[in-house]
């Protein structure tokens, strides 16, 4: 009974500051301004520690493999995975929506919309993979610019051979040193998850019975569907049986985190340590699980479907023709990309959405809603799905 409580102490202690924080934002919704700075505080604390982990933990992974056809046959795996789970998740939403339609939605006029930046699509590219200061690479903002540094970083001390070795050990004692500050900063979680928590529920909780019931309980259906049963077959597609109780059994951790932050980038911690108790090597969990991080998301997937499928409904036009249809996957996979693995990251990608269609001004508030409103689940689907990906790419890449 000891070592039951010694190993699930962390996940109880995070589901009572869950559970007391949703109390919190019901029955005293006022007071949740007053507790929303320790949640801020743990965030930023999370933030800034995540980000040169992710540096070190990329670097080193590439850095650290002994054998050149063992990092292409990495990345190629874990290319072609995410993009098995991507479209396999956006079919899935597609076959959902046409099974059970959803009618009745329009937008709303008293929504505020945010106008798109009048930047060109040109710039919005070189900025999306480059920064144009050094410093700027560390900021959460920038993650796929820094994962591209990182990666070049750790290939760049392979090709160095003996004279980058003292470099080698630095990357690695780096990502040490940073796997060991973030277990120190999660110590907070339940006061930080719980506070952040009760905001939450303070704020989005009244919402998600209004305007947009039926599109979103259709979104939560089918996520939660998709949560048990897809992981399941892909758990099992990795390692049987055995890879799918492994991975129950270690995803509530990053589950809790996830839903509780809407946060892949706050989840990716708890997805590393539970990667390392399934027995994910690190050469694949340190390269699979930061790089999923943004550009492997189920959920604004199945998100980003569900967000086409009301703005069609809203001006009347048919979602199931098949050049939408064909177009729609096409814009899913790239929204699933450009989603940043920060809170209500994909307004970009539906700005896309909005510009690719010609959809009238009038559909900007309903994908904006939508999105806001589905991030909770879309976020867990999008972190946790980043340790049944690593599990995945073990499996057909063996290393030692």
């Amino acid at each position: 009974m000891k070592e039951v409580l010694k190993n699930y102490s962390g996940i109880i202690f995070l589901l009572l500051g869950i559970t007391i924080g949703s109390i919190i934002g019901i029955v005293a919704p006022g007071f949740v301004e007053y507790i929303k700075p320790l949640g801020d505080i743990f965030l930023n604390l999370l933030f800034v520690s995540v980000v040169p982990l992710v540096f070190f933990a990329v670097s080193n992974s590439i850095a650290s493999l002994e054998q050149q056809s063992k990092f292409g046959k990495i990345i190629l795996v874990m290319a072609l995975t995410f993009l098995f789970f991507i479209l396999t998740a956006a079919i899935f939403t597609i076959c959902a929506v046409y099974l059970f339609p959803v009618s009745g939605v329009s937008g709303s006029s008293e929504l505020i919309t945010e106008a798109a930046s009048e930047e060109s699509w040109g710039n919005r590219i070189v900025s999306f993979f480059t920064v144009g200061e050094f410093t700027a690479l560390f900021s959460r903002q920038n993650m796929l610019a820094l994962l591209i540094f990182a990666f070049m970083t750790g290939f760049a001390a392979r090709k160095t051979g003996e004279s980058g070795q003292a470099f080698r050990t630095f990357i690695t004692s780096g990502y040490e040193v940073m796997k060991e500050l973030l277990l120190l900063v999660m110590k907070l979680a339940p006061i930080g998850l719980g506070a952040y928590f009760a905001y939450q529920v303070a704020t989005l909780g009244p919402q998600l019975f209004g305007f947009y019931a039926k599109p979103l309980g259709l979104y939560y259906v089918a996520g939660i569907i998709y949560f048990l049963v897809f992981f399941s077959i892909y758990a099992f597609m990795a390692n049987g049986q055995k890879g799918v109780k492994s991975f129950w059994s270690n995803a509530i951790y990053p589950s809790l985190t996830a839903i509780s932050t809407c946060s892949s980038f706050a989840t990716m911690p708890a997805n590393l340590q539970a990667a390392s108790k399934i027995g994910i090597p690190n050469s694949i969990a340190n390269l699979v699980i930061p790089i999923g991080t943004t550009l492997h998301k189920n959920g604004s997937s199945m998100s980003s479907i569900i967000k086409i499928y009301v703005a069609f409904l809203i001006i009347g036009k048919d979602f199931f023709d098949p050049s939408n249809l064909l177009l729609a996957l096409g814009i899913t996979v790239f929204v699933s990309i450009v989603a940043g693995g920060i809170p209500n990251g994909g307004y970009i990608g539906e700005m896309l959405m909005i510009s690719v269609y010609k959809l009238p001004q009038e559909a900007i508030p309903a994908v904006m809603i939508i999105g806001t409103l589905v991030d909770p689940l879309a976020t867990v689907l999008n972190s946790v799905g980043d340790i049944v990906a690593a599990m995945f790419v073990n499996r057909f890449v063996k290393v030692t």
